[in-house]
């Protein structure tokens, strides 16, 4: 009984029937296919599943595998199979479960029986691991260049309004006076920052696991390393069990985007805070910005707001992935799965948030007289006053309390710091002399923070000259 059995299930695969079905005498549960298929997320890898085929035979056919005719078949069918993607021509059918079963069902059908020896070698396991790897080293690749074009634009920015003083704030309280640009080239660190981590993700990335077969290798005389040239890896996996199950790249790559969106959601509110009537700092282009269908009045800074919403749905991308990883024994489980809409869906989002932060901060209009009148009110330039008095000779906790007195007083009275003459100034202490009169001014303050790293114009304008230069 069992022979007949194995007999019925041998021959050519029937039309309909999965390329696994040789197994099964039953047919798949409908709302098991449902709820198993991954082709209305990972249709988007067929490019780099096509490329890695390709490499793939020219492996086989190095090996000894596939003869030149065969090679030339195969790589024919995909090169066919990739235009009928990029044309909108490809004809999915019910049983295709994934990408990767779609292109091999359908280079079987344009190839012949030699189609299905495309995955001599090979398991979906390592297949899947190497096109998810290919296809996140180029999305991180071309991240890194959309962070760059932001930068770009912060700086161009900055370059324009070198001359604009600024409150700067702590605990959202106005605490010192600082320069516009110096405030817009923090940013500008910040990317540069999340450029290093997309690049070591990337790096990590960038590891061949093709040729570890299901789990435990291959039986095949391949050369791994002749595939990852092909395919532009730095280097291939050592252990296969490792290479199968690994989803640490994905990890990688989700927490440095969830950075990215973190550095932009900080930027977010700044520029709803900025852009307010209460601030009037800014005023943000009408293209990035929404008006209210009840008051007539309104321009919503939609834009920010909503990178400021999409940060926690790409926190909640990294901590899902985290979560499924967490209890996987080795090495590969269907579980893993769920780390491709997560990373899609992530960098969807974060490709889009720079995308449009680039052109915003392009167009954003600095209101320079607004700003100026803040910078000169909330007694910014009490620290001032203090570090005036220390370099009389008085210890800093003693200046730090007379200041405090001279700004209750000037509080009491509804007066600024700049309102007190020198004979006000020593009614409270005789060290003040005329030369304090420089320091309650804002372009001494903003100049005397001249160490490196400060907001003195000569500083933000060697930084400013430095950032030109290595981002063009």
């Amino acid at each position: 009984m069992a022979q007949k059995k194995r007999a019925a299930g041998s021959g050519k695969t029937k039309a309909g029937r999965k390329l696994w079905a040789g197994r099964f005498t039953g047919q798949t549960n409908r709302l098991v296919e449902a709820f198993t298929s991954s082709l209305a997320f990972d249709r988007r890898l067929y490019a780099v599943d096509i490329d890695g085929s390709i490499a793939h035979c020219k492996t086989l056919k190095k090996a000894g595998i596939l003869t030149s005719r065969e090679t030339t078949t195969l790589i024919g069918g995909l090169t066919r199979i990739k235009g009928e993607f990029e044309s909108a021509r490809f004809p999915f059918k019910p049983e295709d479960e994934d990408i990767h079963m779609a292109v091999e069902r359908r280079l079987t059908e344009l190839a012949g029986p030699v189609g299905g020896k495309l995955h001599t070698g090979r398991s979906r396991n390592d297949q899947v691991a190497t096109d998810l790897r290919l296809y996140l080293r180029d999305s991180l690749t071309a991240l890194e260049d959309e962070l760059r074009d932001f930068q770009r634009a912060l700086v161009g920015q900055a370059r324009r309004h070198l001359d604009v003083i600024m409150p700067g704030y702590t605990h959202l309280q106005r605490a010192q006076q600082v320069l516009l640009a110096h405030h817009l080239l923090a940013y500008v660190e910040m990317l540069e920052r999340d450029k290093s981590r997309l690049h070591q993700a990337r790096e990590r990335a960038n590891v061949m696991p093709l040729g570890s077969g299901a789990l435990a290798g291959t039986n095949y005389p391949i050369d791994r390393q002749y595939t990852a040239r092909l395919l532009g890896f730095s280097s291939i996996s050592e252990n296969s069990l490792d290479a199968v199950g690994d989803r640490d790249f994905v990890v990688d790559a989700l927490a440095a985007v969830s950075i990215i969106m973190m550095h932009l959601s900080r930027l977010s509110e700044e520029l709803v805070l900025w852009s307010s009537q209460e601030f009037h700092f800014v005023e943000l282009p009408d293209a990035f910005c929404t008006g209210s269908s009840m008051m007539p009045q309104k321009k919503n800074p939609d834009v920010p707001e909503l990178v400021r919403g999409k940060t926690g749905r790409v926190y909640g991308h990294l901590v899902g992935m985290l979560t499924v990883m967490k209890g996987l024994p080795l090495s590969y489980n269907r579980d893993l799965q769920e780390d491709k809409e997560a990373l899609f869906d992530a960098l969807d989002t974060v490709h889009a948030a720079v995308g449009l932060y680039g052109e915003l901060i392009t167009g954003m209009v600095v209101d320079r007289s607004t700003i100026a009148k803040s910078a000169t009110s909330g007694y910014l330039l009490a620290t001032e006053l203090a570090d005036y008095l220390v370099t009389k000779g008085m210890p800093f906790r003693e200046a730090h309390e007379i200041t405090g007195r001279i700004v209750r007083h000037a509080l009491e009275g509804g007066l600024e710091l700049q309102d007190f003459s020198l004979a006000d100034l020593r009614l409270y202490s005789d060290r003040f002399e005329k030369d304090v009169m420089d320091a309650v001014t804002l372009e001494g303050a903003v100049e005397r923070k001249a160490q490196i790293g400060g907001t003195a114009r000569k500083r933000v304008e060697g930084r400013l000259k430095t950032w030109e230069k290595l981002i063009g």
